[in-house]
């Protein structure tokens, strides 16, 4: 079974789960969803708020699909030498 079909079974059932359940699942898994709902800090988040306003006001340097790909292509030529 693929992550997908995992994910989409999971939310299928909690969905539907009693309350007690949906409790127990989540003391269960507490620890691990609280460690990662909080990973960035405040200067991660205003970093990813100033890229973003780059992007969407043109001023950020994107690159295309072909130029990240001969960049990967050269980077791994010269590190193999």
């Amino acid at each position: 079974m693929t992550t997908a079909a995992i994910r989409k079974k999971l939310v299928d059932y909690l969905q539907t789960a009693d309350d007690k359940m949906v409790k127990a699942l989540y003391m269960m898994f507490e620890e691990e969803i609280e460690s990662n709902a909080n990973d960035w800090d405040e200067g991660e988040y205003k970093e990813l708020e100033a890229r973003s306003k780059s992007i969407l006001d043109g001023t950020a340097k994107m690159y295309s699909w072909e130029e990240t790909k001969q960049a990967a292509i050269e980077l791994a030529k010269n590190k193999n030498k």
